[in-house]
């Protein structure tokens, strides 16, 4: 409901008694119902300004054109269904229903769908985001690796419903049959971009060996064509860096030949269509098999050629030797010389030596000539040595007779003979009396013999040893030869 006044009941004079007085709170809340009743569901363009996004989830922004402003927020439960992401300076077009804020006076636009006005504004975007995944570095060529020869295994990130994995498939199977491995991804809408990132990391966290999947040799995200709209999935930044960050080698083939998606620049090789990048996966089997025959061709040839020339290069050696035959001819003739002329020098030799020990022989004297010369050289000294030797005997034997006597004065035999005996035991001379034990066999050595005897009890002790009577003492004036020992 909408009430008009006059101006009079506002120009300051008093204030008509029929003009019904409200709250705040009523004066709000109509607004609210006006602007709820009159703009149920709208769809508004302008350009974003003042994006935030609240602990709580909701999103606050601002839509604005050249001459207004609009306030506008999308709850928790929209946001994450949004099929964009806003950004501050996005052109979009926002669906959703008109409202106030009583709190603050303000009137805005709850959003419930939002999209991208116009492809100008969309190109715009992905040139945006192009150029930042390019300063990280997603799209230099030094990060690209080179596709394998011939893969064991395909992983296809696709659509498993479309025309795209039949295109792929029938593609293989003309060319090279490999094993395939399909994950099931949506290719446009809400939820995309997420679930094609996902299969691509799924594909890459495979194990290498020993898992219950085989790991890819190689990958191939697909897609047919499309608007850019339909295809902006692919352009979405955790798709790129996905691809980008893939340790498997990877192929776009998104669109058909005229469509660039982001994807294209972080990938591995571009195809044009879905049945390209089959094409680009693997050879031709056919053609594997003639380039094999020819190769094969190729070589034998080669092998044949080269026995020929080495034949006729060994005919030609074999022309330029010596007739095996005649070389040993001369050579039993050339040894026949040699082992004669050995044979006369060796007698040569054996003359040459004689005849330098008959030379040798005649000028060396006779043996008897050198012992009668030595024999006149030896009758000096023996004549001389005849002379002295009676001399010298007799000084040597006069020495040995002394030498005796001095022998048989301290012998102790000298003393058995002044009537002493020596008693010796099992073990040797005893000394002592307290050695004698009973029955102890002893050897009596006297003088002129030796008896035995057995030791007996009580027997006296021994006496005393008398003390040996000094020997006389000789003068000096004795001519005895040994007076000087004695």
């Amino acid at each position: 409901m909408t009430d008009f006044y006059p101006d009079s009941a506002f120009d300051g004079g008093p204030t008509p008694g029929n003009v019904p007085e409200f709250s705040v709170s009523e004066i709000s809340m109509a607004v609210k119902r006006t602007l709820e009743g009159t703009f149920e569901r709208v769809r508004v363009r302008g350009e974003i300004s003042g994006f935030k996004r609240a602990a709580s989830g909701h999103c606050y922004m601002a839509l604005k054109d050249e001459n207004a402003v609009l306030d506008a927020v999308c709850w928790r439960g929209t946001a994450g269904k949004l099929t964009i992401a806003p950004e501050d300076g996005m052109e979009v077009i926002a669906t959703g229903r008109l409202t106030s804020y009583p709190g603050r006076s303000k009137y805005q636009i709850v959003v419930e769908a939002l999209e991208l006005a116009g492809e100008g504004a969309l190109l715009k975007l992905l040139e945006d985001r192009r150029r930042k995944l390019a300063a990280d570095g997603l799209f230099d060529e030094d990060r690209k690796r080179p596709l394998p020869f011939l893969p064991e295994v395909i992983g296809v990130v696709t659509s498993p419903t479309g025309a795209v994995i039949r295109d792929i498939l029938h593609r293989l199977a003309d060319r090279f049959p490999r094993r395939v491995l399909v994950w099931p991804v949506l290719v446009q809408g809400e939820g995309a971009a997420q679930q094609v990132a996902a299969a691509i990391r799924g594909f890459n966290a495979l194990p290498a060996a020993g898992g219950v999947l085989p790991r890819p040799d190689l990958l191939i995200v697909a897609r047919g064509g499309g608007s850019l709209e339909d295809l902006w999935a692919f352009n979405e930044e955790v798709v790129v860096r996905a691809a980008a960050e893939s340790a498997i080698p990877l192929i776009s083939a998104v669109g058909h030949e005229t469509d660039t998606t982001l994807i294209d620049y972080a990938a591995d090789r571009r195809a044009p269509t879905p049945s390209a990048a089959a094409e680009m996966a693997v050879p031709v089997r056919r053609d594997l098999l003639i380039q094999a025959g020819e190769l094969e061709r190729r070589l034998l040839g080669a092998a044949a050629r080269m026995v020929a020339e080495r034949r006729v290069q060994l005919e030609g050696l074999g022309r330029g030797l010596v007739d095996p035959k005649r070389l040993l001819e001369d050579m039993s003739q050339r040894l026949d010389d040699r082992a004669e002329r050995l044979r006369n020098c060796w007698n040569a030799l054996v003359k040459d030596r004689q005849a330098r020990v008959d030379r040798l022989r005649a000028s060396l004297p006779h043996p008897r000539q050198l012992l009668a010369v030595k024999a006149e050289q030896l009758a000096g000294p023996a004549g001389r040595l005849d002379s002295v030797r009676p001399r010298l005997l007799g000084e040597r034997a006069r020495e040995l007779e002394g030498l005796n006597r001095v022998l048989e004065s301290v012998s102790y035999k000298k003393v058995l003979q002044r009537g002493y005996a020596v008693v010796r035991g099992p073990e040797g001379a005893i000394t002592r009396p307290e050695a004698v034990t009973p029955g102890l066999a002893l050897d009596l050595e006297f003088a002129n013999g030796r008896a035995a005897a057995t030791g007996g009890a009580g027997q006296a002790a021994a006496a005393p040893e008398k003390p040996k009577p000094a020997a006389p003492k000789k003068k000096s004036g004795s001519n005895d030869p040994q007076g000087s020992l004695l």
